[in-house]
């Protein structure tokens, strides 16, 4: 996978003609397959009297689907896919609702006209490059908030919030690959007063990025 990548922070819709047929797409944020289907359902029962619905949708995971909804295969769900990878965006989904104009367009024809909605839909996607993080927390004492507050901004965590008992819990992101080195450097700073909790599950996150 990337160091960064490139999320949707918003929707976009780009439409395109070809021989009398209108090719509507709609490019937004998709977090998982369940809701990219909810959006496509959303879109059908919008614009009910359309010929097809064709969508793509890629993950941030690597996974993708795609589906031509009627179409022949190959020439509406693969084409928007393609678009999707080039922009090189994930978590997104890209549907082109199809008005059939009357005349047909051929395999090829058809695959040109999507794609093309589908990029031009896509330009217009706002988005935020972001690094691949994980979640992690860090234990201290109070009177080394300081100490651990400069140790873990200088390593490119991103604080989230805190808990209070007799010690402090922090939850932060961290960059992929740099826990090793937090951990060191938290130890040493603190003389071991204040440590990097083992990652127990792997969860995703993101940190911005300015590359």
């Amino acid at each position: 996978m990337p160091e960064t990548v490139l999320l949707p922070t918003g929707a976009a819709t780009a439409s395109h003609v070809e021989r009398g047929s209108r090719f509507i797409a709609t490019a937004d944020r998709c977090a998982s397959f369940e809701q990219g289907l909810q959006l496509r359902d959303a879109e059908r029962r919008h614009t009910h009297d359309a010929t097809h619905h064709v969508w793509a949708i890629k993950l941030a995971d690597g996974n993708s689907r795609c589906d031509d909804d009627g179409e022949p295969a190959g020439t509406g769900g693969r084409p928007v896919l393609k678009e999707i990878e080039t922009a090189g965006v994930v978590d997104a989904i890209c549907l082109v609702t199809r008005y059939f104009g009357g005349t047909k367009l051929g395999t090829g024809g058809l695959a040109r006209a999507y794609g093309r909605a589908a990029a031009l839909a896509l330009e217009d996607m706002p988005t935020r490059r972001v690094r691949r993080a994980e979640i992690r927390y860090v234990v201290y004492r109070f009177e080394d908030t300081g100490i651990v507050a400069r140790v873990t901004a200088s390593h490119g965590a991103v604080r989230d919030g805190d808990e209070f008992s007799d010690s402090v819990r922090t939850r932060i992101r961290i960059p992929v690959g740099t826990g090793e080195r937090l951990a060191k450097a938290l130890v040493d700073s603190t003389g071991g007063r204040a440590w990097l909790e083992p990652a127990i599950a792997p969860e995703a996150a993101w940190i911005a990025s300015e590359a």
